[in-house]
C-alpha cells in the first residue's frame, strides 16, 4: 500500500492531522500499536478550555488559540462537547482577587467569545455552592467546555477513514526504510501479522512514544528534549449537587478541578508528577490519591478518604522540557520539528500540545509539509461537523427532544447517552426499532447488541475494555461477570460472525 503520509499514533494529534490530510485529498494510513486513544488521549480531565492558569505564565498565545478553538469545537461537535460553570473559591492567603480578576478579564476577551457567558462574582453562601465549607464565602465563576476525549478521538479518526484514510488499530510501527523518494515501514500487528506501508511522509505522532519512535527511524535530527509528566484522576460519589464544576486551588500553586462525572460522581484531577518509565503501565500512586483527597477536603464539608475512591486513571503527556523546576509549570504548547535530507523523505515529529488545540496543531502540521508533499492550501475542519455533530443550530437539547419523540421506548437516561455519543449516528444503531427487544441482547446498562454491531463495525471495537472505557464508561456500571460476557460476545463476532448473541432482552 502507497501512500502519502503514514501517522504513528492513534491519539488525538494523530487522529486530528489524519483527519485534515484526508479531507485534502492525501492518501493517509494511520498505524496505532494499541487501541485509539488508548493512552494520555483517554486521560484527560476531559476538559475543553483556555487554560486560565496559564496566564499566569503569560502564555498568552496559546490561551487565546485555545479559546478560539473552544468556540469552534463546540460548534461543530455540539453533541460530544458542552458549555460548563466553573467556580473559583476565593481563599484568603491564596491568588489575591485583584489578580483573579485581571486573569478573567483576559481570559473573557482575549479568545473572540461568542457563545459562553462572561465571568462574574459570585457569594458561595448557600445554594447552590452548600457543599462547600462555610468559611468559603465567595468566588468567581466563568465559562469553559467539557467533552469526552476518548470519543473526541475516535469521532476524528471515523471521519478520516470516511474520507479514505486507512485505520490500522493494535498495529505498531517496527521500523522504517528508504526505498527512493519513499519510505518503507514495517509494521506488526498484535497477532503477529506484517504490513508494509510506503510513504512518502511519516508523521510521528506517538505522545510519550514520540522519543522511542524517532530512534526506530534512520534520522539524524537535534532531538526536542521530551519531560514526562504524570497526570492522575479521581472519582467519588458526587460531592455536589449541579451541573457546574470547581477549579481548585492548592497552597503549592498547583490547580485542581472537581467535575460531575456520569451520573452519581464526581471526577477530581489532577496530578502533575515527573515520570519514568514505560507510559503503558503508568498508574496512579498513593501519594497522588492523597493529595487529591487531601484538596477535597480543603473545600468542601464532607470529608473523603482513599476508601472512598471508585476509580482512578493516569496518563503521561509529554511536553516539551522547558526546565521549568516545577512540573505543573511546563509549557503545555507544542512544538513540530521537520526533518528531511537528501538522504530520506521528511518525517515531521509531534511534541507537546493540549487536547483544545489539536485541530490547530493538525493544520501546523500540514502547513510544515506542504512543500514537501505539494499539500494544497487551504482549511476546512473548523467549519465542518464531525460525525454525528450535524444536529440543527448546533442545539443538544433540541435534537435530544427529537430522539424521544422518535423513539419514545428508550429511557431517559439512554436516550441522552446516545444521544451525547453518537449524535445524528444515532440512526445508524437505532433504526427503525420500536421496541427495546429489537435492539438485540442486552449486555447490562442498557447496552445492547445493536450498539455492539456498531461499534464493531465503524468504531474499530475489539476488545470489552476498548468499549467500556473508551467508547463509553459502562465499565462503572457493568459487574465482572458482565464484562466477561462482553468479552466473550466480542471474541466470538469478531472470529464467528454468524454465531452472535441472539435477539433476546433479559
Amino acid at each position: 500500500m502507497c501512500v502519502d503520509i503514514l501517522i504513528v499514533g492513534g491519539g488525538i494529534n494523530g487522529a486530528g492531522i489524519a483527519r485534515d490530510a484526508a479531507g485534502r485529498g492525501l492518501k493517509v494510513a494511520l498505524v496505532e500499536q494499541s487501541d485509539l486513544a488508548a493512552a494520555t488521549s483517554s486521560a484527560s480531565t476531559k476538559l475543553i478550555h483556555g487554560g486560565l492558569r496559564y496566564l499566569e505564565f503569560f502564555e498568552f498565545r496559546l490561551v487565546r488559540e485555545a479559546l478560539i478553538e473552544r468556540e469552534r469545537l463546540l460548534q461543530i461537535a455540539p453533541h460530544l462537547i458542552r458549555p460548563m460553570q466553573f467556580i473559583l473559591p476565593h481563599v484568603p492567603g491564596l491568588r489575591p482577587r485583584w489578580q483573579i480578576r485581571i486573569g478573567l478579564f483576559f481570559y473573557d476577551h482575549i479568545g473572540g467569545r461568542k457563545r459562553l457567558p462572561a465571568s462574574h462574582a459570585v457569594s458561595l453562601t448557600g445554594a447552590p455552592y452548600s457543599a462547600l465549607r462555610p468559611d468559603l464565602k465567595d468566588g468567581f465563576a466563568y465559562a469553559d467546555c467539557w467533552v469526552d476525549d476518548a470519543r473526541l478521538v475516535v469521532l476524528n479518526t471515523l471521519d478520516a477513514a470516511e474520507r479514505g484514510a486507512a485505520i490500522h488499530t493494535r498495529t505498531r510501527l517496527v521500523s522504517a526504510a528508504v526505498e527512493g523518494s519513499h519510505w518503507v515501514a514495517h509494521c506488526e500487528t498484535s497477532d503477529g501479522r506484517r504490513l508494509s506501508l510506503r510513504a512518502r511522509a511519516i508523521v510521528n505522532a506517538s505522545g510519550p512514544w514520540v522519543d522511542q519512535v524517532e530512534q526506530s527511524l534512520p534520522i539524524a535530527c537535534d532531538q526536542v528534549q521530551v519531560r514526562l509528566v504524570k497526570g492522575s484522576h479521581i472519582t467519588l460519589p458526587r460531592l455536589f449537587e449541579g451541573e457546574h464544576a470547581f477549579m481548585l486551588q492548592n497552597p503549592d500553586g498547583r490547580i485542581v478541578f472537581a467535575i460531575p462525572y456520569e451520573d452519581d460522581s464526581t471526577l477530581v484531577g489532577t496530578t502533575d508528577v515527573p515520570f519514568e518509565g514505560d507510559p503503558a503501565r503508568v498508574r496512579i500512586s498513593d501519594q497522588e490519591i492523597g493529595y487529591l483527597c487531601d484538596t477535597v477536603n480543603r473545600y468542601f464539608r464532607r470529608v473523603v478518604t482513599p476508601g472512598d475512591v471508585r476509580w482512578s486513571y493516569a496518563g503521561v503527556r509529554p511536553l516539551m522540557d522547558d526546565e521549568s523546576a516545577n512540573a505543573s509549570k511546563v509549557t503545555r504548547d507544542y512544538r513540530l520539528e521537520l526533518t528531511q535530507s537528501d538522504q530520506h523523505p521528511p518525517v515531521l515529529s509531534v511534541y507537546g500540545g493540549k487536547i483544545t488545540t489539536y485541530r490547530r496543531l493538525a493544520e501546523a502540521a500540514l502547513a510544515r509539509l506542504q512543500a514537501p508533499l505539494g499539500i494544497a492550501q487551504g482549511t476546512w475542519t473548523g467549519g465542518t461537523a464531525l460525525p454525528g455533530g450535524d444536529l440543527p443550530g448546533a442545539d443538544f437539547e433540541r435534537f435530544l427532544d427529537t430522539v424521544r419523540r422518535r423513539w419514545p421506548f428508550l429511557s431517559a437516561p439512554l436516550s441522552r447517552r446516545l444521544a451525547r455519543a453518537y449524535g445524528t449516528r444515532m440512526d445508524s444503531i437505532l433504526g427503525n426499532a420500536s421496541t427495546m427487544s429489537d435492539l438485540g441482547h442486552h449486555y447490562g446498562a442498557e447496552l445492547t447488541q445493536a450498539e455492539l454491531d456498531y461499534l464493531i463495525r465503524t468504531e474499530w471495537v475489539r476488545s470489552a475494555e476498548d468499549l467500556l472505557w473508551r467508547r463509553s464508561k459502562l465499565g462503572l456500571y457493568l459487574s465482572a461477570a458482565q464484562c466477561q460476557r462482553l468479552e466473550q460476545a466480542i471474541h466470538t463476532q469478531l472470529h464467528h460472525p454468524s454465531s452472535r448473541q441472539p435477539a433476546t432482552v433479559r
